[in-house]
């Protein structure tokens, strides 16, 4: 795994991408070329046509983040990459198209484009063939020794056997005389030295999964690992870096306060967001002003009531404001006066709110909410006081997710589908604190391109 900017990305995303970025820049020299050839024109020198080239690969690999061709499910199955590259390749000519508009002499001419197009999905696609192929999955993933064989190493255990796992188990060592949970589990009191089997594993992660760990934490042994230079981590900041979420089984308070994090206050960032946030709610509210004009009609048409819906929910450090969307339910949704979770196919929802809310139309008004500074653009999803207090009582950390704005898209938004219990609070409270807890404008990047995904594919609108 790579640490950039505090995120976590697996070795084998950035090998790709980096090959990837070559086979577009090759893509965009080639439609050159050619088409250069095709009107009888002198082909110059590389370097003359650098920055074109370039670009084209830059906004090209910006919209294959965007429709997650670099995510698990796209690197599993080659169907779904070919699919999120038609996109990614659509997405990126539009913006390239405006690109030329403005800066002509930067960016490839539109007749040029016909020719990368097709380079640009075919290229990419082969060579994630090629790749697979050659190296194989495996040879990317590390392989973790375990200390610990109880339900906290059975979890580790869990998530390696799933397809997607990027990392394999070594081994499992059971640290105490309690009956292992995990099979194949060595007594530590069976080893001379942990650090030579270790070795002789060949792992290169040392991962501590003891189910309690007063009295019972193995200093020496761990001590004697970390100086033959194998990376040691334990289960909490293991389970954070590989699920990209905070597992609240497994997390106390004192890893929230000693383990390294919690620094959205950083005030050049916090300045930089807020001023991504004026920019981006006037332009939406701007570009999207004939779109919300003709929901509006709908809305109208469809159903009585008003246009827009007001809602008080909770914003940073806990404090209310009012929330605005499109109205997408029906006025008696809550005649009893009770809040109520919406629910899968909610008989609520009108005909127009259903495509509102499978488009996200309905969030665009909170454009307005960013604006005032009652919200940004990424953050925790706001939520009903009714519901907070619920979850505050029945969730652990619950409260700490108002450390930072509520946002229109977020971290649990583009990676957990939508649920409307405590379950599903508590699985979406765990993306909310790791984006609390690693906030940095980069996180804020990539949750922006992948809410594109989210929005080309959704997954469960309500």
């Amino acid at each position: 795994m790579f640490r950039l900017f505090k995120h976590y990305i697996p070795r084998v995303v950035l090998l790709m991408a980096l090959l990837d970025f070559l086979a577009l820049f090759l893509a965009a020299e080639i439609a050159w070329v050619l088409r250069a050839t095709q009107i009888g024109m002198v082909v110059e020198p590389l370097v003359e046509r650098l920055w074109p080239g370039v670009i084209f690969a830059v906004v090209t690999q910006l919209g294959m983040v965007a429709v997650g061709y670099y995510s698990p499910e796209a690197l599993q199955s080659g169907r779904t990459s070919l699919m999120r590259q038609l996109a990614a390749v659509s997405l990126a000519v539009i913006l390239l198209s405006t690109l030329y508009f403005l800066f002509p002499s930067v960016a490839l001419w539109r007749s040029n484009l016909a020719f990368a197009m097709p380079l640009a999905i075919l290229l990419p696609l082969i060579l994630r063939s090629i790749f697979a192929l050659a190296v194989g999955v495996d040879a990317f993933r590390r392989r973790v020794l375990v200390l610990g064989a109880g339900k906290r190493a059975a979890r580790i255990a869990d998530l390696a056997a799933h397809p997607q796992a990027r990392f394999s188990i070594a081994g499992f060592v059971n640290m105490t005389d309690a009956e292992p949970v995990v099979p194949g589990a060595v007594h530590r009191a069976s080893l001379d030295l942990l650090s030579d089997h270790v070795v002789a594993l060949g792992a290169g992660e040392v991962v501590l999964a003891l189910e309690e760990r007063r009295g019972a934490l193995p200093l020496a042994d761990l001590l004697r690992v970390k100086t033959t230079g194998v990376h040691v981590n334990e289960i909490s900041s293991f389970l954070e870096r590989e699920t990209g979420r905070v597992d609240l089984a497994t997390v106390s308070p004192s890893w929230f306060i000693f383990s390294d994090g919690f620094t959205a206050g950083q005030r050049i960032s916090k300045v930089a967001k807020r001023f991504f946030d004026i920019i981006a709610s006037v332009a939406v509210l701007l570009l999207m002003a004939p779109l919300l004009l003709l929901a509006a009609i709908a809305i109208r048409v469809d159903s009585k009531g008003p246009v827009f819906y007001r809602q008080i929910r909770v914003g940073l450090f806990g404090v209310p404001y009012r929330i605005i969307k499109l109205r997408s339910m029906r006025t008696d949704a809550e005649a009893a006066g009770q809040a109520v979770w919406a629910s899968e196919d909610d008989p609520r929802i009108t005909r127009v709110g259903r495509f509102l809310r499978a488009t996200r139309i309905d969030e665009v008004p909170q454009a307005w909410n960013v604006l005032k500074g009652e919200m940004s653009f990424v953050g925790p999803r706001p939520e009903r006081p009714e519901f907070v207090s619920e979850l505050e009582a029945a969730i652990p950390y619950y409260a700490e997710r108002h450390m930072v704005k509520p946002g229109l898209t977020g971290w649990a938004q583009v990676n957990y589908p939508y649920g409307a219990s405590i379950e599903d609070g508590r699985a979406k409270l765990e993306y909310d604190l790791y984006y609390v807890k690693n906030y940095t404008p980069f996180l804020d990047i990539l949750i922006l391109l992948q809410t594109i995904r989210v929005v080309l594919w959704p997954d469960g609108a309500r």
